[in-house]
């Protein structure tokens, strides 16, 4: 049996039921009614792209959250891997991103996709025209190289005594010189839905860059193990992060010094909350990585007759991506964004407001403390990418405004919205999920009015396991109106004070009945 001290202090009503309680009970408020999610800020965007994201969800009657995030995954297609931002001290980010946007189907995500993304498979396509010569005279190079080599090994190996040690000796150094000769890979900027293993593969063949864009959530399916039977993600978590990875494989070893991996993906909702049940997503810190976006579906409210996305608009946005892709392509040290010092106060400013919030208990985002302790980077990360966005390839020639910044800081603080719901979606908090087992435990057992200690008692222990552990979740039930804490006045003068109790909402309890 709980100690009657553990009740101590907790919050009551100043009245106790009886003829002075109120009797009238406004409706109460849903669990997740109070996360509000902010729509896109296009306007943080450059105005190019931000005309662009507005003009494609106009022509789609989409919402521009989608065309918003997309553009982001492109942005950082184009720059990562070629780029990072020195924020101050050591501290340095990659310009990758994760997005991931949530929407239930027939919300022509697909042609979003297409529309966003159709520049980059044009620098694609521009880069293995450039590079197609430079790879056939590789080849040459190295093919004529190891016949050299080889036939100079036959030589040594039928010469005689006198002359053989000098033709070994020359045999050899053919065969290093073959050996040092490399053909360059064929460019590739885009991935699809692709195993870890060809990810790597891939990135330690473009030099650590490399985006997966889908308008699908296969991916996650992939990293789950569904061809490995196991989880596999630390391609993905050390691609997000720029950590140096080495893999050894029966025919080769695979080294990436620097590697940057985008992911951009649109999926349904219930795809983020099956992975959010994935064994090992969450501890590794993959769900971390991601900005997301859940956006309110438009269907049901669309128009019919649309207006296009204006040529002019389309063309200086497939220009714009164009060239930020191919101006970088040949960058093996990434250019270094520098910030100004305006900015660096502005986002330190951020970051004292972001770390109170992280705590655990009673913070914000304490319950997403994995992902909210990298939203300074994310936003670092964002400001260059909008920097960039600004001025083109020879964004290393200036330094990351204010102005820029503050319009990172609103990006973050949109994604900060959307993360905080969807992680309601996947059950993160556990102060919620607690709540909602209360709530059904007041349904089932028809309470009127009923002890805090009753109430602990019909629940799992495993769920909650402590008196400590179902307070929060009381309390977020009487914020929402579920129910009313009350102190019950002494029926006697001595012995200890009775338990503190709770009423019902009335709807609670004519549920359960």
């Amino acid at each position: 049996m709980d100690s009657p001290d553990l009740w101590a202090g907790l919050p009551t009503l100043e009245d106790p039921p009886g003829d002075n309680a109120p009797d009238v009970w406004e409706a109460p408020i849903p669990l997740t009614g109070r996360r509000e999610r902010p729509a896109f800020p296009a306007l943080a965007f450059p105005a190019w792209l931000g005309e662009f994201v507005t003009a494609v969800a106009e022509e789609t009657q989409t919402p521009v959250d989608l065309a918003g995030s997309v553009a982001l995954a492109v942005l950082a297609t184009a720059a990562g891997g070629r780029s990072v931002v020195h924020v101050r001290g050591n501290w340095r980010e990659p310009t990758n991103l994760f997005t991931v946007v949530a929407l239930p189907p027939a919300n022509r995500k697909s042609a979003v996709f297409a529309l966003l993304t159709n520049p980059l498979y044009e620098a694609e396509k521009q880069l293995k025209a450039a590079m197609k010569p430079v790879i056939v005279e590789a080849e040459l190079t190295s093919r004529l190289a190891k016949e050299a080599a080889d036939k100079a090994a036959a030589r040594a190996a039928s010469a005689d005594g006198d002359k053989q040690d000098q033709m070994v000796a020359t045999a050899v150094g053919l065969a290093q010189t073959a050996d040092t000769l490399t053909v360059p890979a064929e460019p590739v900027l885009l991935a699809d839905d692709s195993t870890p293993e060809t990810v790597t593969s891939l990135m330690a063949e473009q030099g650590g860059r490399l985006s997966v864009m889908s308008a699908e959530g296969g991916i996650f399916d992939i990293i789950a193990g569904r061809y490995s039977g196991a989880p596999n993600m630390e391609v993905f978590l050390k691609g997000h992060a720029g950590d140096r990875q080495r893999v050894n494989r029966q025919t080769r070893s695979e080294y990436i010094d620097a590697p940057a991996l985008t992911i951009g993906l649109a999926v349904q909702p219930d795809v983020l909350r099956d992975i959010g049940k994935v064994k090992g997503f969450e501890g590794r810190g993959l769900l971390a990585r991601f900005l997301y976006s859940l956006p309110v579906s438009t269907v049901g409210d669309r128009e019919i007759i649309t207006d296009p996305v204006p040529e002019e608009t389309a063309a200086t946005y497939t220009a714009r991506v164009i060239d930020l892709a191919l101006s970088l392509a040949d960058w093996t040290d990434p250019a270094v964004i520098q910030l100004t010092p305006e900015a660096d106060t502005a986002l330190i400013s951020y970051q004292k407001r972001i770390e109170p919030q992280l705590k655990a208990r009673g913070g914000k985002l304490g319950h997403i403390s994995n992902w909210a302790g990298k939203l300074a980077g994310a936003t670092a990360r964002m400001a260059a990418l909008l920097h960039l966005a600004d001025h083109g390839g020879n964004g290393y020639a200036h330094s990351v405004t204010e102005a820029t910044m503050r319009a990172a800081i609103e990006l973050g603080e949109y994604y900060t919205a959307h993360a905080l719901a969807v992680f309601d979606a996947m059950g993160a908090d556990p102060v919620v999920g607690r709540a909602r087992s209360v709530l059904e435990a007041l349904r089932d057992n028809g309470w009127e009015d009923v002890s805090r200690r009753d109430v602990f008692t019909v629940l799992s222990r495993s769920e909650v396991p402590t008196v400590a552990d179902l307070e929060p979740a009381l309390a977020l039930l009487e914020d929402h109106g579920y129910l009313r804490s009350y102190q019950p006045e002494r029926t006697g003068k001595r012995g200890r004070p009775p338990a503190p109790r709770v009423q019902v909402h009335p709807d609670v309890r004519d549920v359960g009945r």
